[in-house]
């Protein structure tokens, strides 16, 4: 919308004092109100403004919105918000992803801006644009891999001695993946393969016995393809005979591995009771 402003004159922090001679003048001024509604909310929990520094905000309002078509101070603000962008939003962001909840650890913020600054302007890089995505994403995956190590490696360590030892139990057998299960009831139909629809209940368990997902609570089996969940659940169906209940016991890095799932912890060993009621059923 094209507000044609009367009155409007502003310098330092100060509020414009609004001078309504003319309907224009009504206009834009309620135009001006009426685009504030949330603001105040958006600039506290978007962009971290404090507002016991208004009067601040306000001066660079004034000042962006005077600033008409300066393309020299149109740069200079843009530079400023996308800056604000990274610091207030995108660093943490990031070291989330990365470090996770451990708010001790950061990348550099004087590598990160020096690595941007050189892909905008496209000068003294030190390494392409291509070689930079390929760079961050491999040197992204291990750096969060230690670092699960670090924060997790008990959880993992606990899995590894939970399945050594549940693989001398009586009537427990590991599949070559290494993936465990225990006949809790012999089925005598068709095998499904990778590829099959297959129509189950299951409860999955944590190794302290937390339920973190039950199709019996849901009261409704589910219907999916045996190759479309954790490559556990996949190795146990494609050797389960349809009227089989397997208690199925997966290894971390054939669930969720280094990846949290509400409850479900990296390197997590999971616990199913899966029940094969059916190959291809009809919809």
């Amino acid at each position: 919308m094209a507000i044609v402003a009367a009155g409007f004159t502003a310098c330092g922090n100060g509020t414009p004092k609004a001078n309504l001679k003319s309907d224009v003048d009504s206009m834009s001024y309620a135009i001006g109100m009426a685009q504030t509604q949330g603001l105040k909310e958006y600039l506290v929990s978007s962009l971290g403004v404090d507002t016991a520094y208004m009067d601040e905000f306000i001066k660079g309002l004034n000042e962006g919105a005077n600033a008409g078509e300066n393309k020299k101070k149109a740069a200079y603000y843009a530079g400023i918000q996308i800056g604000q962008q990274i610091g207030n939003q995108m660093m943490k962001g990031i070291n989330r992803e990365v470090f996770g909840d451990d708010s001790t650890k950061s990348i550099s913020l004087k590598n990160f801006m020096a690595g941007f600054v050189s892909g905008t302007t496209g000068k003294q890089g030190l390494m392409t644009l291509d070689q930079a995505q390929t760079v961050a994403q491999t040197k992204m995956q291990e750096i969060k891999a230690r670092v699960m190590e670090e924060q997790y490696g008990p959880n993992k360590e606990a899995g590894e001695k939970f399945l050594a030892e549940n693989a001398k139990k009586e009537g427990v057998k590991t599949l070559p993946s290494g993936v465990q299960y225990k006949v809790i009831k012999e089925g005598t139909g068709v095998i499904p393969a990778d590829t099959s629809l297959v129509k189950v209940h299951y409860e999955g368990r944590l190794l302290n016995d937390s339920v973190f997902d039950s199709s019996y609570k849901r009261g409704e089996p589910i219907t999916l393809r045996c190759n479309q969940t954790i490559k556990g659940w996949t190795d146990a169906m494609v050797h389960m005979p349809v009227g089989s209940i397997w208690e199925v016991y997966i290894p971390q890095n054939l669930a969720y591995g280094e990846r949290e799932q509400g409850i479900i912890k990296p390197f997590s060993v999971l616990v199913f009771k899966i029940e094969l009621i059916e190959v291809n059923p009809k919809k």
